[in-house]
């Protein structure tokens, strides 16, 4: 039984237990539904194996929402542990396991796949394409993303979850102080993800440079395609940063270097400044697609042309610079001196310049506007005010020799938590529902969703403002639990008690979607919003070729201009359209690097080889496979748009 000891949870509980059975319990009941229904060929055809980056878009979604309520589980366990005095509802081991998961989850597994869903389907439309550079690439990220996810989340019922923060600093993470496998399920499943990340980033770039339609200038992108360029631009140069860090961090944990050891010539700091090197502009490839979001909301539901748009490519451009020249500001307190803590202090709060940019141009866009306040248009308008809020304590955190104060304290979870969810929840959720027609033929319900908002609205700030004063109280982050002496239960109470309103308001985007998918008409038109951009020119939901014929852009807003000023912007008659094949080798590749992470999560090495070899085997037969796609003819096309303009 030696060998399989390896597996056990080495801090097991009833919930854990529970956990486990539960898992179980999931995966017999989908394998039955499948074979019940005899699903299992057409999972198969058309989502295993799609190249389709509509479909890609809509399966990032599905694990984002996913992902998201499993961090949301762990938020609101950490919550109920510290909503009183010493709690005994989660042990010390158990809330470090739990802060840890949830930090990943909710950066990693959540909010970059949400960014990604939005990308992958909407960007290619705006910008007249029939599809991204490399679909079959596309495939592979979102599958080495999706195994990378799975196998961090089988943690918690095999081998055991990380417990050394989100951040994992080392000497912590390493295996003097953290002996079970869980640091090895961080850092060989964010690496897998990373890589998944890192080739969408290449794909994107060349997608926007090189496949606009004739006439889409760089100057003439919408801003949600800009943001999702410089987005890509950022993840080129950051994410490889991380393979390197996670490669090394690997390398301590199972090989016995010493890169990030306190002794034997390793520096442990070195981890930390590789880490927010990718880490700070990591914020920055989350918040500049919602930055691009929100640009189209306001402009659609202020009925208004975006003011000031080359400010706001310039501010984009200059964030990204930025992003780059902060990390330092993570570590204020870590003793690198008063010199360099002066440098990234400036660098820290003249990087809110460019986004106050952005604040004031979407206020003036609103500016006379006719606005309607639809669901997307009340989280981009509620964005601005709290977002503000992160960003003012954000330049307090940036002068550093304040920071010693805020440090460490629930003042700086506040501060991240007022900056992330705004900016980055808030827009998904607006992107979701703004897109949502777009994506499946009908709309979301307005009124369950004005619930939703305001639900999640009210209840963001019960849960997090108070964690402002109880951090310049004293509290530190990352504590199980307190005394009664110390004065933080009253706050600490008034932030679970927001968290279940937040829970309320997520529950309440389900039942939306549920509601809708059930009741919501089918028959609404191509652009429900009377919005401006490309992707409202074809039809809802999209034909997999996305236009029967490729559009001629000679302004901004195309589609707008289309609309008002009768420009025509599909002159060229119909052809036979070349479409990429379907392929289930993306799929194979990312099961077998899922086998190969978890190989090297318990140092099983001949496994750890035969993988190896697998995935090296899978890049030799693309390289000699001859994959000429197919053509979708006139004849088909032409019945297909027939079909499609009856149905709206």
């Amino acid at each position: 039984m030696s060998y399989f000891d390896r597996f056990a949870i080495p801090h097991p509980s009833p919930a854990i237990y529970a956990s486990m059975v539960a898992i179980g319990l999931t995966v017999l009941a989908i394998i039955v539904g499948l074979t019940y229904f005899k699903k299992w060929g057409y999972l198969w055809r058309e989502w295993l194996t799609t190249v389709d980056h509509k479909r890609i878009g809509i399966m990032y979604l599905i694990s984002a929402l996913l992902m998201l309520f499993r961090g949301g589980v762990d938020a609101l366990m950490m919550r109920a542990q510290t909503a009183v005095p010493e709690n005994a509802l989660l042990d010390a081991q158990h809330y470090n396991e739990v802060f840890t998961t949830h930090g990943v989850v909710m950066i990693i597994f959540m909010a970059m796949p949400f960014i990604y869903a939005l990308m992958n389907f909407v960007v290619p439309l705006q910008i007249g394409a029939r599809d991204v550079a490399f679909p079959r690439l596309n495939a592979l990220s979102f599958w080495l993303f999706f195994m990378g996810a799975m196998l961090f989340n089988i943690s918690f019922v095999i081998g055991g979850s990380p417990d050394s923060g989100w951040t994992s600093y080392f000497p912590l993470a390493g295996n003097d102080f953290s002996q079970s496998v869980g640091t090895n399920y961080y850092m060989l499943s964010i690496q897998i993800a990373g890589i998944g990340t890192l080739i969408s980033g290449i794909n994107f770039i060349t997608t926007i440079l090189k496949m606009r339609a004739p006439g889409m200038t760089l100057m003439k992108m919408p801003m949600f395609t800009w943001t999702a360029f410089i987005t890509n631009v950022i993840v080129v140069f950051a994410f490889p940063v991380l393979t390197v860090a996670l490669l090394l961090g690997t390398m301590d944990r199972l090989f016995g270097a010493n890169f990030f050891t306190s002794t034997n010539g390793g520096m442990d700091m070195l981890w930390a400044n590789l880490f927010w090197v990718w880490g700070h502009p990591e914020v920055y490839i989350l918040i500049l697609p919602a930055f691009g979001i929100y640009s189209e909301v306001i402009s659609t539901f202020a009925r208004r042309n975006l003011y000031g748009y080359k400010s706001m490519v310039a501010s984009i451009v200059i964030i990204s610079f930025f992003s780059f020249l902060v990390w330092t500001h993570h570590f204020f307190t870590m003793g690198q001196g008063p010199l360099t803590n002066s440098i990234f202090s400036i660098t820290t709060m003249a990087i809110a310049i460019p986004t106050g940019i952005k604040i004031f141009n979407w206020i003036f866009t609103m500016w006379k506007g006719k606005i309607e306040f639809t669901v997307p248009m009340l989280y981009a308008v509620g964005f601005i005010p709290i977002f503000t809020v992160g960003g003012v304590t954000g330049v307090m955190l940036g002068m550093a020799s304040a920071d010693y104060q805020y440090h460490n304290t629930m003042f700086l979870v506040a501060h991240f938590h007022y900056t992330i969810i705004p900016g980055v929840v808030f827009a998904m959720i607006a992107g979701l529902t703004y897109w949502w027609p777009k994506m499946f033929g009908f709309m979301l319900n307005e009124r369950i969703g004005k619930w939703a908002f305001w639900f999640i609205a009210i209840s963001f700030n019960v849960t997090f403002f108070p964690m402002f004063f109880a951090g310049l109280d004293g509290q530190a982050r990352r504590m199980y639990t307190y005394s009664e002496a110390s004065g933080f239960g009253p706050l600490n109470l008034i932030s679970f008690i927001g968290a279940l309103g937040l829970a309320a308001g997520f529950a309440l985007l389900v039942y939306n979607i549920y509601y809708s998918t059930r009741y919501a008409s089918r028959n609404i038109s191509s652009d429900p919003w009377n919005a401006r951009t490309l992707e409202w020119a074809t039809h809802s939901p999209v034909p997999a070729y996305n236009f029967a014929t490729v559009p001629e852009v000679h302004s901004i807003e195309a589609f707008w201009d289309q609309k008002k000023k009768g420009q025509e912007l599909f002159k060229g008659k119909i052809e036979k359209i070349h479409m990429p094949n379907h392929t289930g080798a993306p799929f194979i590749m990312s099961c077998i690097f899922f086998v190969w992470g978890f190989s090297f999560v318990f140092s099983m090495w001949i496994p750890a080889i035969i993988t190896t070899i697998g995935i090296f085997a899978c890049m030799a037969y693309r390289s000699f496979e001859k994959d000429d796609g197919y053509y979708i003819s006139v004849e088909e096309v032409e019945n297909t748009e027939k079909k499609l303009r009856g149905a709206s």
